[in-house]
């Protein structure tokens, strides 16, 4: 109780503040002492289940603490607001939020969770003072927050389901706040665990410093002499001593004007992004630092004529001198020379005008909580690129006419060969091995970094910079194209929109309406790999989710414990389970208005990948193909497993087709046929089956033994380069066949994109898989922080 009454009696104090004039008059005071602590205010708006393993109570903790602390000196919660009133009568809900004195944390009302993809809101603003006593200003240590996920069961109830609330954390989540961040920050800050407990916290970071101050009341106004004397428009010190006495205070002065300036400019920003007015004028009317600091010149020049120094009164008092004198300010040449008691008098000005802004600023947020949220979280995905930009090295590269061998029988490929051709030149290096060296080289360079921006630092990537798995990224340049038969294998153009006239037909609005006002369906369809299961691919779906939350996706299960059979029977299977996911969701939306364009895209994990490809050549997908838009392949082996040289894996397979005669393991090593030419990876490369995606991404890691580096990425490989057999002829048609399908000019303005991503597998020590290949390989599904790079990257390709 006696907590509560002291936040009502803080607010009140607060609320008194706004109405005080931002440069009013100060009563004759002689400050004793000024504290400062930095507030920071954590909003957090839903939480969002993307992917819980576990139904049941959940409930959100908070903690704050000094970076560079023993963890004694922690964030107090001193404020809360519950923006919305909790429904303390639904059964999804108990109890409210609750602070936590023993360990000065915050605890969410506890909430149920019973189904994916569930919202909850909370919306609820949480402020933390963290004190600056005994610490410089600003300080030179960071902030860290911890967001820690509490789990109980369905069966707890009353005081024991929180007692099991606080048992463990089930996951946290932890952030830095830098030290430049301390001085006023608005920022989106989402809150997602770890892999097993895939959710997203949607909260906002609000930081400003503020003053409190004890001081006692004189009838006489504060000494403002200056510690030094005017020569030529300078001041200089009378001695060092006295300017070391108040480098504290002018530290202080100049972190506070800081913060203000900052709180002011980011409240006008997020006034004009959200299209709503804030009410600043009464303050930016009266905010007149020159007027301020040049009060200070008349008593400094009466100091200074006591002791016989003779300023040129006149020229020193004009206008002009006092805006020179504030620039000398704001850029630390008078501070030093202002009297301790003058430079804490401007502080409790400058502190008394943050507090007036800051309380506007969250009676602002609290009426926009919504669009500011919104606002933030696209300025958050929209920096993505820049702030992880430390793990990505971007080149663009010409993609190459045709590789064509300078021997042999010519008439294999002579129809495969047509326009302008280049020379093969041979590779001495090992394209993988070169790969590896440069990401070594590159996470060296990463741990010589010093990272000081204003930016939240996320621990789970900012903890250890060198764990983070390096992204070097190819963006490949088209050659120019040739012409698009009328013909091709897709069908005729006008069949894309003869489809979507037959699935509007069930509509009441009219077919144009329906074309302008229709609705996008954005289907992903997620395809496992060898022995794999239907949730392999979820870490990649749910970063997927976050930047589209409306995409429709389908992790496919028809081939789940069927994947050593044929590719063509896998295939078929596949492309049954799409076709059918897709009629019923344009069945659902032809309900709802009507269906404007399908965007349908594809990711696959390993042999998913010649899965998606075979389902793609299958007849009943001919219809749906034009509206293939992103690929995402995941170490695939596209050229199967020629010229695979790891002889260890290659041993295994050797192993699965004498043992357990595997069909899709004969296609993949080319012994399906005796001829070359009829094997199922030479005809599937002939089929046009990349043809019509918008945007091609191919992700390939050279620690990954179980798939060819060149198979995955498509491209020649050093065997196939000196290899002028028949088998070195066949490698190539594959090749170009592919690639002629990339450089295919049916769509106009294609993204093809070659991401190499480098593993720290440093944790995973030296053991079996490591030595065969298999850690990077199983490294796709384990993590998402490969994915968080490259999608929030490129956000534009997952929309």
């Amino acid at each position: 109780m006696l907590r509560h009454l002291r936040w009502l009696i803080d607010f009140t104090q607060r609320n008194l503040t706004v109405k005080r004039l931002a440069n009013a008059e100060l009563r004759p005071f002689r400050p004793a002492m000024l504290d400062t602590y930095h507030e920071i205010a954590v909003y957090i708006h839903r939480f969002h289940n993307l992917d819980l393993f576990q139904q049941g109570w959940y409930q959100i903790k908070i903690t704050m603490k000094w970076e560079d602390g023993d963890g004694t000196v922690v964030g107090i919660p001193s404020k809360v607001v519950q923006y919305e009133a909790p429904n303390t009568g639904s059964s999804d809900s108990y109890g409210v939020w609750r602070i936590d004195d023993a360990d000065n944390s915050f605890a969410t009302q506890p909430f149920k969770i019973r189904y994916a993809r569930q919202d909850v809101p909370l919306s609820v603003m949480i402020a933390f003072n963290v004190s600056l006593s005994n610490r410089e200003v600003p300080s030179k240590s960071g902030v860290i927050i911890k967001f820690e996920l509490l789990h109980a069961s369905f069966l707890e109830k009353g005081s024991e389901l929180q007692d099991s609330l606080n048992t463990l954390p089930a996951a946290s989540h932890e952030f830095r706040v830098p030290p430049r961040a301390l001085l006023g920050l608005h920022s989106y800050c989402p809150i997602l665990f770890d892999a097993f407990h895939s959710v997203l916290v949607d909260t906002s970071i609000h930081i400003s410093i503020l003053k409190s101050v004890a001081h006692n009341i004189t009838k006489k106004a504060p000494s403002m002499s200056f510690n030094g004397e005017r020569v030529d428009r300078k001041f200089v010190g009378k001695s060092n001593r006295r300017s070391d006495k108040v480098e504290k205070e002018v530290s202080l002065v100049k972190a506070l004007l800081t913060a203000r300036d900052v709180l002011l400019e980011e409240a006008q920003n997020l006034s004009r992004a959200i299209d709503q007015s804030i009410d600043l004028n009464n303050f930016i009317s009266q905010l007149d630092d020159s007027k301020m600091f040049g009060s200070l010149i008349p008593a400094d020049v009466s100091s200074t004529e006591t002791n016989n120094q003779r300023p040129e009164s006149a020229e020193f008092r004009s206008s002009n001198e006092k805006t020179k004198i504030f620039l000398d300010f704001r850029s630390n040449g008078v501070l030093m020379s202002l009297s301790k008691d003058c430079l804490l008098w401007s502080a409790h000005i400058i502190g008394n005008q943050i507090h007036t802004l800051w309380n506007v600023f969250l009676n602002f947020h609290r009426a926009n909580k919504s669009k500011i949220t919104e606002y933030l979280r696209e300025s958050w995905a929209n920096d993505r690129k820049t702030e992880w930009s430390i793990w990505m090295v971007h080149s663009k590269v010409e993609m190459p006419h045709h590789y064509i061998s300078s021997r042999g029988d010519e008439s294999l490929h002579h129809g495969g060969l047509r326009g302008k051709v280049s020379v093969l030149r041979k590779l001495i290096d090992d394209p993988s091995q070169a790969a590896a060296t440069r990401a070594e080289q590159h996470r060296r360079s990463i741990a010589q970094m010093s990272i000081n921006g204003r930016s939240i630092h996320d621990l789970q990537m900012f903890g250890d910079p060198s764990n983070v798995p390096v992204v070097f990224v190819e963006r490949i340049i088209n050659a120019p194209r040739r012409t698009c038969s009328d013909v091709s294998y897709f069908g005729h153009p006008n069949q894309k929109s003869s489809l979507l006239a037959e699935i509007n037909t069930t509509s009441k609005a009219s077919g144009a309406d329906q074309q302008v006002n229709g609705r996008v369906l954005k289907i992903v369809v997620f395809v496992h790999g060898f022995q794999g299961h239907h949730l392999d691919l979820r870490l990649v779906r749910n970063q997927w989710l976050l930047i589209d939350p409306k995409v429709e996706f389908l992790m496919s299960e028809a081939n789940e414990d069927k994947t050593s059979g044929d590719f063509r029977e896998m295939g078929n299977r596949l492309a049954k389970e799409v076709v059918s996911f897709i009629k019923k969701k344009m069945d659902k939306y032809s309900r709802s208005g009507g269906l404007r364009t399908i965007k349908l895209s594809f990711v696959g994990h390993s042999i998913g990948n010649v899965i998606i490809r075979t389902a793609l050549a299958d007849s009943i997908m001919e219809p749906y193909l034009r509206f293939l838009y992103t690929y995402v392949s995941v170490s695939g082996p596209h050229l199967g497993y020629l010229y695979s040289s790891n002889s260890l894996f290659n041993s295994g397979l050797w192993l699965l087709k004498k043992l357990k005669s595997t069909q899709c393991i004969h296609q993949l090593t080319f012994t399906d046929d005796p001829e070359l030419q009829n094997t199922f990876f030479f005809k599937l490369c002939q089929q046009k089956t990349l043809e019509n995606f918008r945007n091609i991404i191919l992700l390939s890691s050279p620690q990954d033994g179980y798939v060819p580096y060149h198979s995955a990425r498509i491209e020649l490989c050093p065997g196939s380069s000196t290899d002028f057999s028949k088998r070195g002829r066949v490698f190539l048609e594959m090749l170009n066949n592919c690639l002629d399908q990339i450089r295919s000019p049916c769509i106009e303005h294609r993204v093809f994109m070659r991401c190499d991503v480098n593993f720290n597998m440093s944790s995973h020590g030296k053991n079996l898989n490591t030595f065969i290949g298999r850690a990077a390989h199983i490294e796709f599904l384990e993590t998402d922080i490969f994915a968080k790079l490259i999608m929030w990257s490129f956000p534009d390709l997952f929309r």
